[in-house]
């Protein structure tokens, strides 16, 4: 079936509208003023979308034939103005001449089950759109691309050939003083597998922050300035600022972006004694937040008791802690000695009038940690990826004992196979028993 639909936004000055299916050619010469059934694969058309004699728009209509195109069909898209009546008529007129309108993620989805891409190239495709920094579009990018497909590709080759061996070495099983798998080999092959496939694994921590946003907490005293800081931060009075203890009883969250990477702060309630019962709350909120926090800005209007040390120090112990004296245009500087160990950022700022607020920005990216990423990194930001590389582990870890405890090799080899499919599910394929058969007689010659 010739499907349609439209692959740009409604409201703009232009509307693309796609076609992909084996009628594309046939439905397009049945609306466009000229016939394109014969029309040249790559190329462009200048014309009219026609409704019998009337005239319904002046379009551009580009032309892939399949293979070579994103779906692998024939496939065409239709440049027209974006009003609302044209597109919606040239979809009409489509549908009218034999196309259906696309489900959600068609495109792509034929793109899949006609073997332009894999799974995971597919489900870039949607985090490529979804992508807000530049990190999170590179990642994409790099995955769509097929860096991680190639990676996982190389990891189910080595498998297999684990496999193979293991399972040749069965077939002669008779022969007691047969081995083709030198078990020494093989342990180590397996614990550089498994070193691959955790690296992949422990990188989704990083993902997950540049997809979502690495958290920040801003957390102090009332009234040292934190909603100052966060709107200073933001560019946008985005919290309430006063001069009454206690006004901010709740976490407010904003987003900005830090050299192509997106933080989430979080301005926290201040940390005081308290009988207010919703203040209360708000504190008990602020304790949350640090716990979610990868990094922890705490402000301060003046030099800290042993106790706020303390507290500070027992639970931020496993957080990028920047500390940050504010207010320094009325107030002493103090000297940071005492608090060093706490903390490698030591900054003084003025979040009323801006001032080292850059140089805050700064230490901040660099207290994310995260890698200068090139154009062959991998970084996992999928959950249903992570969740396979994990059980690959498991199994591959299983293999590990199982060699290091000189089990059989139909033992082993039921949790290479496992390794191999769940390694599969992330593109989209599954071991089959031609590939073993195969594999053994593209690298071993039996019985020459």
């Amino acid at each position: 079936m010739t499907i349609c639909a439209l692959a740009t936004a409604p409201g703009g000055a232009l509307g693309i509208i796609r076609i992909s299916g084996p009628q594309t050619l046939e439905i397009l010469s049945r609306v466009f003023s000229k016939d394109l059934s014969n029309a040249q694969p790559n190329t462009i058309h200048y014309g009219h979308i026609k409704d019998g004699e009337e005239i319904i728009d002046e379009v551009m209509v580009s032309i892939f034939q399949a293979p070579h195109s994103y779906t692998g069909e024939d496939s065409a898209e239709i440049s027209c103005h974006g009003s609302r009546y044209i597109i919606n008529k040239v979809l009409e007129l489509l549908i009218q001449h034999g196309c259906r309108m696309a489900g959600p993620g068609e495109f792509t989805q034929r793109a899949y089950l006609n073997g332009k891409m894999d799974l995971s190239q597919a489900e870039a495709v949607a985090d490529l759109i979804a992508s807000s920094n530049k990190a999170t579009h590179d990642i994409a990018l790099n995955q769509l691309r097929g860096h991680f497909s190639s990676e996982l590709s190389r990891l189910r080759e080595q498998l297999l050939k684990l496999t193979s061996l293991l399972e040749l070495e069965l077939d002669f099983s008779d022969h007691e003083d047969l081995e083709f798998a030198d078990r020494s080999e093989l342990l180590e092959l397996s614990k550089t597998i498994d070193n691959h496939i955790l690296r992949l694994a422990t990188s989704f921590e990083t993902g997950q922050a540049l997809k979502n946003g690495i958290p920040v907490a801003i957390i102090g005293k009332t009234n040292v300035g934190k909603s100052t800081l966060l709107n200073r931060l933001l560019k946008d009075d985005r919290a309430i600022v006063s001069d009454i203890h206690g006004t901010t009883r709740d976490t407010i969250e904003d987003t900005i972006d830090i050299k192509g990477i997106t933080f989430r702060f979080i301005d926290t309630a201040g940390i005081r004694q308290t009988s207010d019962e919703i203040e209360q709350i708000g504190i008990e909120r602020t304790y949350a937040a640090i716990d979610k926090a990868r990094i922890v800005l705490w402000l301060l209007d003046a030099e800290p008791s042993e106790n706020d040390i303390q507290d500070i120090q027992e639970r931020c112990h496993d957080k990028s802690l920047i500390i940050i004296q504010n207010k320094i245009d009325k107030s002493d500087l103090w000297q940071f000695s005492h608090l060093s160990p706490l903390s490698s950022h030591l900054l003084k700022i003025s979040a009323k009038y801006g001032e080292n607020i850059e140089a805050l920005e700064q230490a901040i990216y660099e207290a994310a940690d995260i890698p200068a990423l090139t154009e062959n990194d991998i970084i996992v930001t999928n959950a249903r990826h992570y969740d396979a590389l994990v059980r690959a582990h498991d199994s591959i870890g299983r293999v590990i004992d199982g060699l290091q405890m000189q089990l059989s090799g139909d033992l082993l080899s039921e949790d290479l196979r496992q390794a191999i499919n769940t390694i599969s599910e992330i593109t989209g394929g599954q071991i089959t028993p031609n590939e073993v058969l195969g594999n053994i007689f593209k690298h071993f010659c039996v019985g020459k």
